[in-house]
């Protein structure tokens, strides 16, 4: 008889997490994932047709955490912007070591120009608050920009402080 093995889709993820952050990109195969989970290659193959997309739907669920937060920051101003940043800087800390792999790069190259427009129009929706005047659109899209390289980089926000003031004046 089959064993059965309640909620396979997050014991996937919670193991394939544990192995990547181990093993690394170029180590992590779908095969060592089903291994420790004690399951079939093809039963992970169900949940997730790829390495790949395993990784990018616990990148997504970590992200989605992030801008839950970041949506309900209640702050004003560059107070808002810094809660923006510090939880993109957390989400790039948290992932450095999968951003830094040459062969995730590679892998992720042609993925990576959507991704960005997708996040831009998250950022930005989070951010247009806090722009006044006729351009605050382009105002807004300029700062989440602005954000995404220098928290990217793991630049200190305060470098960004007077830019900023004097932008949402």
């Amino acid at each position: 008889m089959p064993k059965k093995i309640e909620n396979v889709r997050e014991l996937l993820l919670k193991e394939g997490v544990r192995l990547l952050e181990e093993e690394g990109y170029s180590k992590f195969t779908v095969r060592s994932v089903a291994k420790a989970c004690g399951l079939g290659l093809g039963t992970v193959y169900n949940y997730f047709p790829s390495k790949d997309a395993l990784i990018a739907t616990h990148l997504l669920e970590d992200w989605r955490t992030h801008l839950a937060v970041m949506q309900t920051c209640a702050l004003e101003g560059v107070e808002r912007l810094e809660c923006v940043y510090s939880h993109l800087e957390a989400f790039m800390e948290r992932h450095q070591s999968l951003f830094s792999d040459p062969k995730a790069k590679v892998s992720y190259a042609n993925a990576s120009s959507t991704w960005h427009k997708q996040l831009l129009s998250q950022l930005v929706e989070i951010v247009l608050p806090v722009c006044e005047g006729e351009n605050r659109q382009f105002l807004a899209e300029f700062i989440v920009e602005a954000l995404l390289v220098h928290s990217a980089r793991g630049a200190d926000f305060s470098l960004l402080i007077p830019i900023f003031e004097k932008l949402l004046k």
